[in-house]
C-alpha cells in the first residue's frame, strides 16, 4: 500500500548500537519495505567477507545493484527502510542521492551509543549466534575508527536517540 509521502529511513549508528532492530520496527509498518545490508552481504558475499576492505568492497557493489531498485520503490510512494551503514560522509553521500528523489522524505534515525553500551549488546549478539556475523571486539574498534556521526551540512531531518532510546531533538554541535 503506498504512502501519501513515501519516507526513506536510514540508520546511523555503530556496530551493535540497535539499528536493525529499529529498522525492523520501521519496516512492520504498513507500506514500508525493509531492505537489509546484512542479509544480502551474508547471501551474496558471506565467504569473501573477512575485513574491513572485504567489506568496503562487497557493501559497495551492493550499494551499485541497489540504488535503482530503492529508487523505483521510493517512486511507486513506498516508504524505504535502508538498514544499511549511514556511519561516514561517505555512506551518507550516497543515501543522500536516494533521498532526493522527488516527493520523497528522509530520517535519519541517529542511534547515538557509548562503545561499552554496543559492546556489551555485541557480545550478547555474538554469543546468540543469531547474527549473520559475528564480530570480534577488535574489529568493533576497527570499524569505529572510521565512525563519524552526522553534521547539520549534511542536509538531513535527523532522529537522535541515545543510550536509553529516548528521541530527542539532535544537536549536531553536540
Amino acid at each position: 500500500m503506498p504512502n501519501a509521502q513515501p519516507v526513506l529511513h536510514i540508520l546511523c549508528g555503530k556496530i551493535a548500537s540497535g539499528k536493525s532492530t529499529l529498522a525492523a520496527q520501521l519496516g512492520a509498518a504498513p507500506g514500508a519495505v525493509l531492505i537489509s545490508e546484512d542479509a544480502w552481504l551474508d547471501a551474496l558475499f558471506a565467504d569473501a567477507l573477512q575485513s574491513l576492505d572485504d567489506y568496503v568492497r562487497c557493501s559497495g557493489k551492493l550499494r551499485r545493484v541497489m540504488q535503482p531498485h530503492v529508487a523505483a520503490l521510493l517512486e511507486t510512494g513506498l516508504s524505504v527502510v535502508l538498514d544499511f551503514a549511514a556511519n561516514t560522509p561517505g555512506q551518507r553521500r550516497w543515501l543522500r542521492t536516494l533521498a532526493a528523489t522527488p516527493g520523497v522524505a528522509h530520517r535519519l534515525h541517529f542511534l547515538d551509543m557509548s562503545d561499552d553500551a554496543c559492546l556489551a549488546r555485541l557480545r550478547a549478539r555474538n554469543a546468540l549466534g543469531a547474527h549473520p556475523f559475528t564480530v570480534s571486539d577488535a574489529q568493533f574498534h576497527e570499524f569505529n575508527r572510521h565512525f563519524t556521526p552526522p553534521t547539520a551540512e549534511e542536509g538531513f531531518t535527523v532522529l537522535h536517540y541515545g543510550d536509553g532510546r529516548d528521541v530527542r531533538p539532535w544537536d549536531p554541535a553536540r
